[in-house]
């Protein structure tokens, strides 16, 4: 049974300040026209946004960088604090997990982040233009792979537990009794909120198939869409790079029998190219249907899991103004 508690946003302030030089704290402050975690020190907890969608980075890049060496022994790191994870970056987890944390392929690397970090989900109380988790049968709030959920409202900020992490992290910042029970007026708010940002993610989404039905309609296509689309594509691997569950890699070799693992797209030329230079992928149209095979096909049937938590950072980052969730609309007519 979860529990909830409320303190005041001037005091959670203060408690994350006496944290900074635990824990390195990360969250969500304005970076440009949208928001993006940052490295928090004193002068960023005021600025710390809350309960808005979303980071421009997905939640996956703490656990697996862009680059490392997969040779040399990780260097050990202080505990971590991430503030701000929306439910859809919480939900891409669960495909994480299962490809590096099953036996018996448990990356040791990824591992040892996980554990080493506390997040602290966010409920969405807005949406932008492309959000569309619920679409996909995820909630606009954290259900799921969060130790702590946490809303800020008219000045007061709710804690809820939900993992032993999460319960042994609020005992110690809880050492000054500073956090009492919240009461049943405040969490009918944020259940209020929950609900209109659902009903509207609804309502904007209205028409687009679901994820099941989406992998059902990929598989029956003909060439022809796929090549329409892909016209302005550049294969830039922006959809790929921005996806909170795209983790293909590279293996670079180097001296020193130094093996460095690095993130790769799908959407790059020369992918999927093996000896001799056949590359199964050659064509752009086809590197594109690929990917959403990958996403709503392939990778549901091996680990049981969805591959697009509806996030819509893809269709933001796309140079050619790829909507995917237009072309899914299309294969429906």
């Amino acid at each position: 049974m979860t529990q909830d508690y409320l303190i005041s946003k001037e005091n959670w302030d203060k408690i994350l300040n006496e944290l900074l030089g635990k824990y390195d704290v990360y969250a969500p402050v304005a970076a440009e026209d949208n928001q993006d975690y940052r490295f928090i020190l004193q002068d960023d907890i005021h600025q710390i946004i809350y309960n808005t969608p979303k980071p421009a980075t997905p939640l996956k890049i703490f656990f697996l960088p862009v680059k490392e060496n997969v040779v040399k022994k990780s260097a050990s790191e202080n505990p971590r604090l991430i503030i701000g994870s929306p439910s859809c970056d919480l939900a891409g987890l669960d495909l994480l997990d299962k490809i590096y944390l099953e036996e018996p392929f448990v990356d040791k690397f990824y591992q040892q982040r996980r554990e080493n970090t506390i997040l602290v989900g966010t409920s969405c109380f807005s949406t932008l233009e492309h959000c569309h988790c619920s679409s996909y049968g995820i909630k606009p709030f954290p259900e799921k792979n969060h130790d702590i959920s946490l809303s800020v409202l008219d000045g007061q900020v709710t804690l809820q537990i939900n993992s032993d992490k999460g319960k042994n992290f609020f005992n110690e910042i809880n050492h000054n009794n500073s956090f009492g029970e919240a009461e049943k007026q405040e969490l009918e708010k944020i259940d209020t909120l929950r609900v209109s940002v659902t009903k509207e993610l609804s309502k904007t989404n209205q028409g687009l198939p679901d994820y099941s039905k989406t992998g059902e309609l990929i598989k029956d296509t003909k060439k022809d869409i796929w090549e329409k689309y892909a016209k302005t594509c550049v294969s830039c691997g922006a959809c790929a790079s921005i996806c909170p569950t795209c983790t293909c890699f590279l293996l670079i070799d180097r001296p020193g029998f130094e093996k460095i693992r690095q993130l790769d797209g799908c959407q790059y030329p020369g992918f999927e190219q093996v000896a001799a230079g056949e590359d199964p992928l050659e064509e752009r149209f086809v590197r594109f249907r690929n990917r959403y095979l990958c996403k709503y096909v392939w990778k549901p049937e091996k680990y049981e899991s969805i591959a697009c938590t509806g996030c819509g950072r893809c269709i933001e980052a796309c140079i050619g103004n790829i909507n995917k969730n237009e072309l899914f609309r299309e294969l429906l007519t």
